[in-house]
Formats: C-alpha cells, sequence, structure tokens
C-alpha cells in the first residue's frame, strides 16, 4: 500500500543495472543464507500455525457428523475468500514498509504501516456486516441441503464477528514483517492457536454449543492476538515519532495502492470458490471430503509460504537499498529451497494418505474419497512451492498491477476446466466419490502449473527490478 511519504534524494528511483547495484564479488552469500534463514524458520512457523485454526476447527466439528464437517466446508470458504481477499493488508504492507526501511526512512514504514492498520479495521467492521445479514443468501448459492445450510449459518454469522480482529492480525503482521520482525507474529500465532485449542474443545463438547462454539472460540482468539500485536506496533511507532492518529487522506491512498493486489487476491480466491461449488454439486461426501483437502492444502500452503514471506521482507529492503544484485541472488537462492521444500512435503503427504483421514472423520466413504484427494493434492506440492515463493518476491518487488492482470487471465483459463469437471459429473459419481475428488483436485492443479509457469517467465525479465521508493 504506497502511501505518501518523505522521499531521500539518494534513493530515487532507478532501473535494473543502476550504478548503485552491487557487483557480484561483493556478495556474501553465507550472510545472504543467514537473513533468508532468520525470516524465514519464523514465518513458517508463524504461517504453519495459522491454519492451524481451521484444522483444528475440522478435527473438533469432524467429530460432531458428515453434517457439521460439511457445513463448515461451506462456511469456512466463504469466510476464508471474505479474509483473504484483503491479505494485501499483509503483503502491500510488508513491502512497502520494508522497502522505506531499506531507504532509512523508519518512521514514514511505521506511519504507512499503521495507515495500513486503520484500513483493515475499517473493511473489517463493513465486511462483518456483510457477512452477518448476508449469511444465509451467500451459504445458499452453495446448494446444499437444508441440513447442511443451517450449519453453515450458524458458524458464519458468529465468525463475523471477528472478522475486524482477522484484518487488523493480516495489516500489523505485515508491518513487523516489513520491519524485518517474525518473529513476534509467531510469538502471537503460537498463543492464539493454543487459545483456540482450548476454547473452541471446551465450547464445543463440553458447553454442548456444537459448531456455534467453534466459531465463538476462534473469535476470542484472533481477538486476543489483534490486541497484543497492536501494542507492540504503537509502542514501536511512538519510539520513532510516527504518526499515530488516522489521517484521512493517507488511509484512502492506502487503499488506492491496495487495489491492484485486491484483484490478484480476487482472482485467486474466486478459483477457491469455483472448487468448492463444484465439490458442492458432488454431494455432501464429497464436499466433507473436499473441505479436509483444502484445510490440508491450505495448511501446506502457508508452510510453503514461508520463503514468500521472507521474500517480501528481504526483496523490498533490497530494492529500496537500490541493490539489484542481491535481489536476483536472494531470489534464485530461495525459489531453489522453495522447490525441494515442495517434494518433501509432497512425499511426506502421500505417505500419510492412508492416515491423515482418520484424524478428521469418522465416515468411510469420506475417508476413502480423502485418501485418494490426498495423494493428488500431494503431487501438486513443487509446482505449488514454485508459484508460492516468485509471487512472494513480486508483492515484495511492487509488481503488483502484473499480478493483478495475470490474476485474472489464469481465472479465465480455469473456467473451461470448472466447466468440464460439471460435464463429467455423471460418470465421476458412478467411479465412486474418490474418483469425483481426485478429477476436482486434478483440475485445480492445471491452474497451479499455469501460476507457476507464468510467475518463472516474470521473474526472469528485468522489468521488476526497480529501487528506491516507489
Amino acid at each position: 500500500m504506497n502511501t505518501a511519504g518523505p522521499t531521500d534524494p539518494d534513493h530515487d528511483a532507478t532501473t535494473a543495472g543502476s550504478p548503485e547495484t552491487r557487483p557480484d564479488d561483493v556478495l556474501d552469500t553465507t550472510a545472504l543464507r543467514r537473513e533468508i534463514l532468520r525470516l524465514a524458520v519464523p514465518a513458517l512457523l508463524t504461517l504453519v500455525a495459522e491454519p492451524l485454526f481451521l484444522l483444528a476447527d475440522t478435527s473438533i466439528v469432524g467429530h460432531l457428523g458428515t453434517t457439521p464437517l460439511a457445513g463448515l466446508g461451506v462456511a469456512s470458504t466463504i469466510l476464508g475468500t471474505a479474509v483473504g481477499v484483503f491479505v494485501f493488508l499483509a503483503y502491500a504492507t510488508t513491502a512497502l514498509v520494508s522497502r522505506r526501511l531499506g531507504a532509512g526512512a523508519e518512521d514514514a514504514a511505521l506511519a504507512a504501516g499503521l495507515d495500513g492498520l486503520w484500513l483493515a479495521l475499517l473493511l473489517g467492521v463493513g465486511t462483518g456486516l456483510v457477512l452477518g445479514v448476508g449469511a444465509p443468501a451467500l451459504v445458499g448459492l452453495f446448494g446444499v441441503d437444508a441440513a447442511v445450510a443451517a450449519q453453515a449459518v450458524a458458524y458464519l454469522q458468529i465468525s463475523a464477528l471477528g472478522v475486524p480482529a482477522m484484518l487488523a492480525v493480516l495489516a500489523l503482521t505485515g508491518v513487523l514483517r516489513g520491519l524485518q520482525d517474525t518473529r513476534t507474529p509467531l510469538v502471537a500465532a503460537t498463543l492464539g492457536f493454543g487459545a483456540n485449542i482450548l476454547l473452541n474443545t471446551v465450547l464445543v463438547y463440553g458447553a454442548g454449543l456444537g459448531i456455534a462454539g467453534s466459531a465463538w472460540g476462534t473469535v476470542a482468539a484472533q481477538t486476543g492476538m489483534a490486541v497484543g500485536l497492536g501494542i507492540v506496533v504503537f509502542r514501536a511507532a511512538r519510539r520513532h515519532g510516527a504518526r499515530l492518529r488516522p489521517h484521512p487522506g493517507a488511509v484512502t491512498r492506502a487503499a488506492a495502492s491496495g487495489v491492484p493486489l485486491l484483484l490478484r487476491t480476487l482472482s485467486l480466491r474466486a478459483v477457491v470458490l469455483l472448487t468448492t461449488w463444484v465439490a458442492a454439486h458432488y454431494g455432501a461426501t464429497t464436499l466433507a471430503a473436499h473441505q479436509v483437502a483444502w484445510t490440508l492444502w491450505t495448511f501446506l500452503s502457508f508452510a510453503l509460504d514461508a520463503l514468500a514471506i521472507a521474500g517480501q521482507a528481504l526483496i523490498g529492503k533490497a530494492l529500496g537499498a537500490g541493490d539489484v544484485v542481491g535481489t536476483r541472488a536472494m531470489t534464485e537462492l530461495m525459489s531453489r529451497w522453495s522447490r525441494g521444500f515442495g517434494v518433501v512435503l509432497g512425499l511426506a503427504l502421500a505417505a500419510l494418505s492412508p492416515v491423515l483421514p482418520w484424524l478428521f472423520t469418522t465416515d468411510p466413504g469420506v475417508r476413502a474419497a480423502l485418501t485418494v484427494g490426498i495423494l493428488v493434492l500431494a503431487a501438486g506440492q513443487p509446482v505449488a512451492a514454485q508459484a508460492f515463493l516468485l509471487d512472494g518476491v513480486l508483492i515484495g518487488a511492487g509488481d503488483a498491477r502484473w499480478l493483478a492482470r495475470v490474476g485474472l487471465l489464469l481465472l479465465i483459463v480455469y473456467l473451461p476446466v470448472v466447466g468440464i469437471l460439471v460435464a463429467v459429473q455423471g460418470p465421476l459419481e458412478a467411479a465412486g466419490s474418490g474418483a469425483a475428488l481426485a478429477a476436482i483436485w486434478a483440475g485445480f492443479q492445471v491452474f497451479m502449473i499455469g501460476r507457476a509457469v507464468v510467475l518463472t517467465r516474470r521473474a526472469r525479465q528485468d522489468t521488476w527490478l526497480v529501487t528506491g521508493l516507489q
């Protein structure tokens, strides 16, 4: 989110090849590896903790029965979309804050980060109202039966109360990442996950609230995380003399500069919604299995995103300081690491495919379908790793407009895949829920392959290597 801030005459925007770039012979690769790991390891643990919220909800609700689990699948998709479209609050803030930090303007970095926080709270209140009031209509779009819809509406209406806190956590985490601090978000995520597990268990089973108890527990945990992170950021802002109060003009500029990443994210979330919509047409068993598979995918995606998060912070800082050589070196090194990590995760997931379904459901049909679906999911991990890493690098570089355009293009390409999955519903249902889920996830992998290809091509170009303050 680019906001107005003081510019440094020694850091005017330049393009790749400027005299400010460092020669290869002074690049300290050992220090580079150390710096990447310093940010990536805590980011990995933080990102793994975040989807554990949903994993915990899925496991606890799953043991209530197939109907509540299917309802959670619909509700979590809607909630995830509503919150996920605003992920630019974290990503754009990380890029902006880190670039200003690299240019030596820490007070401006913190002021811009707080602008993002005020924007997050405004968006959170509005989004929460829409979800709370519109829950029945939104759930109705998925065409599920009345019992599943009732569970989904109950979860969604309660969860809507926590949306402002969820978006605040995104913005505050982005500020800290931009300041090259990934440890504080780790502490907050760990405490939040622990509270979520405890509250959900007590409220769902102990208090007998069912799926509603799971929603209340997550709302309370997310609110606590927002308060804790807010205290840390505001204290830092006071130390550096940054503006604390919201300024309408600055918040408006923050919103405008986040539009390209918002469009990029909307395209990605549309793919998620379309995939879940297809699964819903195959019945409760396939939808329940898809919900667990999607939860596992989200968990692994966050794990793979650790290097991308480090890339956002380090690339922004390096380009802010005019270091093109370091930017290239970091991108190449992190790409190699990310692909290797994807292979490891894929192999581990495939090995665990017969075991994992037992953690989430007691329904034999859901278990059988999920075992097959997990194998398809596992095969796509190396490709996903490449896509996530390069997406993070380009976000850190401020290449948001290109990402928005290519996101829309990939969504359009995915539409015929969705059409084919709907057209072959009859034969796939006859073959069983396992075949249906495998086909749905194979279609999704087509989208991921296309995404990895176009991002790799962009990363090999020099267009995005713009240095200095943007």
